[in-house]
């Protein structure tokens, strides 16, 4: 492949079912984060958490299973298209535009956005009537990147990989498109790998002020690796709808088989839940190694599935599209938001992510879509 070759040499209509992808994600990120707020487990800037079993189950089994994919999957699309824009641009324009791209909204978020939704959460939540000049005064979390913290990492990634292109002479491995077999061993090793960094940071560990979890990374270095390993092979050419099938199947058996083995060993042989998420422990092995081949064989058949049955010109997923990155950015102001305004509504907090994540949803991609018609915003959106 010569320097100034696109790495992803495929026409921009053969691959529009990535840019639906990225709207599905997006999406399931929204959502995530509501179910968060409502009874799933994790952290977020308000919460309101369920004892419902009946609503804190279904939440907590679809937040798992976004975590076993949709955030690798997020790099694996990004570095899709790294290698064809530095060929294109070079070293010394690469870099700047991605430092503008991927620098100026974790600034913005950290200095502006963050600030603002904690306040929201800190004046209507914690009914702490203050005004925001005064809130700003005593606030000490200015480097805070959230939700960002996938920018801070991208920004990473695509500078090691910017210094990987300098020092290797633009030689590029040459790596057939593996079998699905391939795939799923790859995904336990990656199992493995996670295992052992959970034995030292549990997951949910972050590591300030980044954000970084490092007990999900060994899975986003390898998405990303692997995103850069298929532009520069042109695998997306070569996935079959046959293999995509293939993987939902795994998926659909692995999910069906899976939780009702955790739910046994969690409730009737009372393993405790920090078993399953750090220490030596093979409850531990096992969730890691789950995970990771539902997220390897998810991204699989979304890839391939996707390809023969999405792969349809749509304006409307077009713009959705478009305003993915703004909607990623701004919809914890908007999920905050809502909470704020449904925080008297005495229901259960189940009933409140019913509403609140379509609500989100729409409210969000609705304010990315405005956003990015804002000119100069939109060359960083």
């Amino acid at each position: 492949m010569s320097a100034t070759e696109p790495a992803l040499v495929q026409p921009k209509a053969t691959i529009g079912y990535i840019d639906h992808i990225k709207v599905l994600l997006t999406v399931l990120v929204i959502m995530h984060h509501a179910c968060v707020t409502y009874g799933a487990p994790g952290g977020w800037y308000y919460s309101e958490k369920s004892t419902f079993i009946g609503a804190v189950l279904p939440m907590t089994i679809f937040v798992s299973v976004n975590q076993a994919f949709f955030m690798g999957f997020f790099f694996f699309l990004s570095a899709l298209f790294v290698p064809s824009s530095y060929n294109k641009k070079g070293p010394v324009k690469f870099v700047s535009d991605r430092l503008i791209r991927l620098g100026i909204p974790l600034v913005f978020y950290s200095l502006i956005l963050s600030p603002f939704v904690s306040y929201l959460v800190y004046y209507f939540a914690q009914g702490n009537h203050i005004t925001y000049a005064q809130y700003l005064g005593c606030y000490d979390n200015w480097i805070e990147f959230g939700v960002l913290w996938f920018v801070a990492a991208l920004l990473v990634f695509t500078m090691a990989y910017a210094v990987y292109r300098v020092i290797a002479k633009n030689e590029q491995a040459l790596v057939k498109l593996p079998a699905l077999k391939r795939i799923i061993l790859f995904a336990a090793i990656i199992g493995l790998v996670s295992f052992a960094v959970r034995t030292v940071f549990p997951v949910g560990w972050v590591l300030k002020p980044l954000g970084f979890q490092p007990g999900h990374f060994a899975q986003y270095i390898a998405m990303f690796a692997l995103g850069i390993i298929a532009s520069n092979n042109k695998w997306l050419g070569n996935t079959t709808y046959a293999m995509g099938k293939r993987a939902k199947t795994i998926v659909i058996w692995v999910i069906a088989i899976g939780f009702p083995l955790f739910f046994v060993a969690r409730t009737l042989l009372k393993f405790p839940v920090e078993w399953f998420s750090s220490g030596f422990h093979w409850q531990q092995l096992w969730y890691a190694v789950w995970e990771q081949v539902v997220g390897f064989c998810m991204v699989t058949a979304l890839l391939c599935i996707g390809k023969e049955r999405w792969n349809k010109s749509s304006v409307f997923l077009g713009k959705l599209s478009r305003a993915t990155f703004a909607v990623y950015i701004f919809h914890p102001l908007v999920l905050v938001a809502l909470s704020m305004l449904l925080r008297a509504w005495t229901v259960d907090p189940g009933l409140k992510a019913l509403v609140v994540a379509p609500l989100g949803v729409g409210l969000s991609f609705l304010l990315g879509l405005a956003l990015v018609r804002i000119p100069g915003v939109n060359r960083v959106l």
